[in-house]
């Protein structure tokens, strides 16, 4: 293999697909980042066999050919060299591949391409059975953002680990829960003509994503092309769901050709949210969202000692003066906070538990400058949903924390 490529392309390249290097492994290649130089690309890929991450660069290919080297000495190496042209010259009888930019020199040892796992790609898609759809990439981390936050970090519970993804028609929704609260969001889609072998295009399926792997996509999506859409196949055979994107363009040319990342998918049942969430409210709540984020916050400076607990009072108007939103924070060491804002509140007075932490999570997420709160009792869960907004396209639970006394 000799090839040559742009160093701030390769340093790029290396950053995104690092993130899939497995931490923790019993086989030292998955460790390493695969190089793979052919038609005039380099493919850098690496996986910790949950998550694969594949990003092919624009490079000069003179000789085609493969090697696995150590991720973090490769990418501590490149990012710290000077802006130019770095040549990649390898030696197929040692596994070493030499590395030259400016007067910068190394060699490195690596490990045969063989013995790396193998990635499947987008490429080889005809051959894959499955479904494929395409995926809006404007706005998708903000969208992404606002359900992955829910899920479980709880390895026990693997199931509540991950983001159901529910397709429907021309739809596909979100959802995540950690059993203490829930996110779901509901978006379009557009599916790929052709791509559905002995499928009906409106047969509805579900899946079960790793959040870990949609955050990473989330994070992907910031730095890529948001004009071109996401591909996305899910397989059959191998239970796995890929997603491709694509570089932006700078004139003719783009830093990045494509990124794809392929995700282990989870099995097993998603927990029935639907039946969780309260058809109706007794008490409902409408409430600057910077001015009750601020107030939140204020109050967890207190309720850090005490198990993040902020209690809240709901007090509606009665036509003569406005309804009174009521946060309160004991700690027994520090004291205690307490600060009411102006709501407009209607249907019944209501006292009720939470942690703080929860609602900070969700209105940070908010971007609306109204946010509604439906409740009915202090034990049953509290709806939270941007003003404006209806529940059927995005809404957050949370379960309260146990009975004021």
């Amino acid at each position: 293999m000799r090839v040559s490529c742009l160093q701030e392309n390769l340093a790029k390249g290396l950053a995104i697909v690092g993130r899939a290097v497995a931490t923790r492994n019993t086989l030292p290649v998955l460790g390493n980042i695969l190089l793979e130089a052919k038609d005039n690309q380099l493919r850098l890929a690496a996986t910790n066999r949950q998550i694969s991450i594949s990003c092919w660069i624009g490079a000069k290919v003179e000789d085609e050919g493969e090697i696995t080297v150590p991720a973090r000495l490769i990418s501590d190496f490149v990012s710290n060299l000077p802006p130019e042209r770095v040549d990649l010259d390898l030696n197929v009888r040692t596994h070493t591949l030499h590395l030259n930019c400016a007067y910068y020199d190394a060699t490195i040892k690596g490990i045969d391409a063989y013995d790396f796992p193998i990635i499947p790609t987008l490429d080889a898609s005809e051959k894959i059975e499955g479904v494929r759809f395409q995926l809006a990439a404007h706005g998708l981390r903000k969208l992404l953002d606002q359900v992955i936050f829910a899920a479980s970090a709880d390895e026990n519970k693997p199931m509540l680990t991950g983001v159901e993804m529910r397709f429907q028609g021309d739809k596909v929704t979100l959802a995540a829960t950690d059993i203490h609260r829930l996110s779901v969001l509901r978006t379009g889609i557009a599916q790929q003509p052709g791509a559905q072998p002995g499928k009906a295009a409106t047969e509805e399926f579900t899946i079960t994503v790793p959040a870990d792997s949609l955050r990473e996509l989330a994070r992907i999506s910031a730095d890529m092309d948001e004009v071109r859409p996401i591909q996305m196949l899910v397989t059959r055979a191998r239970h796995q769901v890929l997603f491709q994107l694509w570089g932006k363009r700078l004139g003719s040319k783009s830093t990045l050709h494509r990124v794809e990342l392929v995700s282990e998918l989870i099995d097993g049942r998603f927990p029935d949210y639907q039946m969780l969430i309260p058809r109706n409210s007794t008490t409902r709540t409408v409430v600057e969202t910077a001015l009750l984020l601020k107030t939140v916050r204020m109050a967890l400076l207190f309720a850090r000692e005490d198990a993040n607990r902020i209690a809240i009072c709901l007090q509606p108007g009665d036509g003569t003066h406005t309804g009174k939103l009521r946060l309160t924070a004991t700690s027994a060491e520090l004291g205690t906070n307490s600060n009411e804002i102006n709501a407009v509140i209607t249907g019944n007075a209501l006292d009720i538990l939470f942690d703080g932490r929860f609602l900070i999570d969700i209105l940070t997420r908010i971007e609306q400058p109204q946010v509604v709160l439906e409740t009915t009792q202090s034990t049953r869960p509290c709806l939270i949903r941007p003003l404006g907004v209806e529940a059927t396209e995005f809404l957050h639970m949370i379960m309260p924390m146990h009975p004021i006394r």
